[in-house]
């Protein structure tokens, strides 16, 4: 991560509700970096590769992407899998945040290289403290120790 510019946050869910909550709770926390939020997979690859819309952003990357698995368009496998088969963009941390509960959907995005897989809490209240502790674990430490500070160590 790039120390000239604040860590800015790619968050791609296709629940408009869910990413609300995650900006709310990461502003709580007082994680004040820039987030980019998108909808679905399809306009996450745009934002990363600057394509489409995103245009403009050629020679820029996210510092972090939150992203959830299952979303019309482009699933967030298929965007962990062009996300690690650039060069370019495989060394970008990717915290999964869904509310998967397959077995098989954890391995893979771990076999793929992701940095974290978080299953979305039921509770609003758990939900933004999961994503409260998430946040500034990654913008303050770039992720060190995301698991042991965030009680999710196995």
């Amino acid at each position: 991560m790039n120390s000239e510019h604040p860590i800015e946050i790619l968050l791609v869910d296709d629940s408009a509700e869910d990413a609300e909550l995650t900006i709310r709770a990461l502003r709580k926390g007082k994680v004040n970096n820039p987030i980019f939020p998108v909808r679905d997979g399809a306009e996450a690859l745009d934002f990363i590769f600057a394509e489409g819309r995103f245009g403009y952003r050629i020679g820029q990357l996210p510092d972090l992407i939150m992203l959830d698995l299952k979303m019309p368009r482009v699933g967030g496998i298929e965007v962990i899998k062009r996300l690690k088969a650039s060069s370019r963009t495989a060394c970008i941390p990717v915290i999964v945040l869904t509310s998967s509960a397959a077995h098989q959907d954890m391995v893979q995005s771990y076999n793929l290289g992701i940095n974290s897989y978080l299953m979305k809490p039921v509770s609003i209240a758990a939900f933004a403290e999961v994503i409260t502790q998430v946040g500034l674990c990654w913008t303050i430490t770039g992720g060190a120790d995301l698991d042991e500070e965030a009680g999710f160590a196995d």
